[in-house]
């Protein structure tokens, strides 16, 4: 089967903040899609439509406006639905984001079936945001935070998995791809093995779902976290991905609005999933261009996408790894999504990334809301590149002569 090549002019057309010049007419050379990425044009234009001709407040009115902002929402819901392969809408909660929606798992469901004695499993290379949540839980609740090791290469240890993994396990917390390492981690395999032992998984995919197919159903994963910003969609959104039955044994976060089933003066009742966790007003006209999002990056397909993504990266490892002084961490890129982080002898990523600025290349340096992963490392700070969709070679091409612009600012030999 021939694999589709992507026309990458006529995507970096789709998105108009990659059309216009920085000052001094220096091209923008986009890396940092992982923090956040661009929009295309249609996101844009839906948002703005909403807004234009007939914004309301969602689930409140009967009237033709508030009639129509259901619907559209519905419908994002039931793409979402879609694109991670869930089996009901019901399934699917609007959040303000991954790390909301792992606060939520980790305060409704973690406080009321945790219990003193049950162990949390995480590991080093989390994001804060699925690693602090834990952390205050396992405090909160009498619990034992415990860590699967590391390969040297920035993988978790999987022959060493049953060494943590055991009866005690309540919950089992991992990223689908770290944000640092680019490591691509073996979520079925976990999720298999984690409920072998009468675990819970919890995935946090901010860096995942953007970048390739993802489904809950085959690995059979319990929770799932991701952000509309990192899919190309508009920020303030996220989802919280939950089977049926254990978002029924969650408590809400949040109190008030559209969540209530019934409120008597002395107790309340609440509606069922997902309104349960949708309380007050959601952002209506980001989670409806959220769907616009996901129609986009449908029609390219996620296979094309992550291809077109995997050749990025590993041509930039190539060349990147003949830089005198430079060090990659993570894993090969057999090993690895759009992400490569790095240092360079010598230089201090914050002076690295600020001189690639001056080039017109946009860089992510620190450590990237992973302290422990860059206490493991031994450095502070790393500079970050990350790929999306509308890169290009060129893109690569102008990181690498911004480097060497750099180390020639710095002196580095």
């Amino acid at each position: 089967m021939t694999k589709k090549l992507l026309d990458i002019e006529a995507i970096r057309r789709d998105f108009p903040i990659l059309r216009k010049p920085l000052p001094k007419g220096l091209p923008l050379t986009y890396l940092d899609s992982g923090s956040s990425a661009q929009k295309p044009q249609c996101v844009i234009d839906k948002e703005r439509e909403v807004y234009e001709n007939f914004y309301a407040n969602a689930y409140r009115g009967v009237y033709r406006f508030g009639a129509i902002v259901d619907e559209e929402l519905e419908a994002t819901r039931e793409r979402i639905r879609k694109l991670i392969n869930a089996a009901s809408v019901d399934e699917v909660v609007f959040t303000a984001g991954t790390t909301m929606s792992l606060n939520m798992v980790a305060s409704g469901w973690g406080r009321r079936h945790v219990k003193p004695g049950d162990e949390i499993l995480i590991n080093e290379m989390e994001h804060h945001a699925n690693f602090v949540p834990w952390q205050q839980l396992a405090a909160a609740t009498g619990a034992t935070l415990r860590f699967i090791p590391l390969t040297d290469d920035g993988r978790l240890d999987m022959s060493r998995l049953s060494e943590v993994l055991t009866e005690k396990t309540k919950l089992l917390a991992v990223t689908g791809m770290s944000n640092v390492l680019g490591t691509i981690n073996p979520i079925g395999e976990l999720a298999a093995r984690a409920h072998d032992v009468g675990a819970f998984i919890v995935i946090d995919g901010a860096q995942s779902v953007p970048h390739g197919t993802t489904d809950v159903a085959t690995p059979g994963i319990d929770f799932l976290a991701f952000s509309s910003h990192k899919l190309y969609g508009p920020s303030g959104v996220g989802v919280l991905y939950g089977r049926k039955e254990l978002l029924d044994e969650t408590d809400p976060l949040l109190f008030g609005g559209h969540m209530i089933d019934r409120v008597y003066k002395d107790h309340s009742t609440w509606a069922g999933p997902p309104a349960k966790f949708e309380a007050g007003t959601i952002q209506i006209a980001q989670a409806i261009a959220l769907g616009s999002a996901i129609d986009y990056v449908n029609a390219i397909g996620f296979d094309a996408i992550h291809a077109h993504e995997q050749q990025l990266m590993q041509h930039a490892h190539k060349r990147l790894s003949e830089i005198p002084g430079m060090r990659i961490y993570g894993p090969g890129p057999e090993h690895r999504g759009a992400i490569i982080s790095f240092t360079i002898d010598g230089t201090h990523p914050e002076d690295l990334a600020q001189l690639l600025d001056r080039r017109g290349v946009f860089v992510r340096h620190g450590h990237h809301c992973t302290m422990p992963l860059h206490d493991l490392l031994g450095v502070s700070a790393t500079v970050r590149t990350s790929f999306g969709v509308y890169n290009s070679q060129a893109d690569v091409d102008a990181l690498l002569d911004a480097i060497q612009f750099a180390r020639e600012k710095l002196r580095v030999a």
